[in-house]
């Protein structure tokens, strides 16, 4: 049987999975159980098969746990990632140790077990876009350090500010996809990060109605496309990278913000880089 990885049964997580994983078993490994268990609730009375394992991001260990769990059931097709932690939920040390530093490992182990036709998935942010550039020293560890040495590069350790953490997080995603990438394709298996903007999930929805609700409004209304998006049109995206038809993408990523990224460097929302 084939099996579909999720980490982080959100929203956007669920979109992706019902539209892959079909006729094969789906472990949502999370580190809140309840919230896995009522994924799991929700896939089985569509037609899944799942099981649940609470796993945290910033573990090898537990990573590897999910891994042998997983292989139980057959041989891994397909990697999502939409776990993670925000700059408003966690402090720096946090954010560093699961984003960062916790992506670049489950990349690692998966990419040692990942099936022959199959696709990794890393949901990453266009946080991660609004970074600027930055040196190509930098670049490269970011991308190619030894994952148990990410977090004691000097420039890591300097950042103090949460949404910098996050930030730097995210853009370290992407580059340890590029990375990772090549040495998937050794297995024959895809790897591509997608990058949303502001997604309607329930997280989301109380932002929108929270005391950053209005500068939130604005920024939306203001973007090219005057809204935001759905985790559905992430599952649609993701669904084609993963799919016979995205087999010559790997190594990419891709933005899906309705344009917020264009118009924060070069549109309507270039007020938005004052408070970045």
């Amino acid at each position: 049987m084939k099996v579909t990885v999720l980490f982080g049964a959100g929203s956007i997580g669920l979109a992706i999975v019902r539209r892959i994983a079909a006729g094969g078993h789906v472990v949502l490994a999370d580190y809140n159980e309840q919230n896995a268990a009522h994924a799991a609730k929700t896939l089985e009375e569509a037609g899944f098969a799942c099981s649940t394992v609470k796993a945290d991001l910033g573990s090898r260990e537990s990573i590897q746990a999910v891994i042998a769990h997983a292989q139980q059931f057959g041989e891994i097709m397909h990697l999502v990632n939409a776990a993670g932690v925000s700059p408003s939920q966690a402090p720096v040390s946090q954010i560093l140790r699961v984003d960062m530093y916790g992506t670049a490992v489950l990349l690692e182990e998966f990419g040692k077990v990942i099936a022959d036709g199959g696709s990794g998935i890393v949901i990453s942010s266009q946080s991660g876009h609004r970074l600027g550039a930055l040196p190509k020293e930098q670049t490269d560890a970011l991308a190619t350090t030894p994952t148990e040495e990410l977090l004691h590069l000097p420039f890591v350790q300097a950042i103090t500010d949460p949404l910098k953490a996050y930030q730097y997080s995210k853009r370290c995603n992407v580059l340890r996809v590029q990375a990772e990438a090549c040495r998937w394709a050794k297995r024959g298996a895809t790897l591509n990060s997608i990058s949303p903007g502001i997604i309607i999930t329930p997280l989301a929805a109380d932002e929108l109605k929270g005391p950053r609700g209005e500068g939130y409004r604005k920024m939306l209304h203001s973007s090219p496309a005057g809204r935001a998006g759905t985790p559905d049109e992430v599952g649609d995206l993701a669904e084609f990278l993963t799919s016979h038809k995205g087999r010559f993408i790997t190594g990419a990523d891709l933005l899906i913000d309705g344009g917020t990224t264009a118009s924060y460097w070069y549109g309507d929302l270039q007020y938005l880089q004052q408070t970045h």
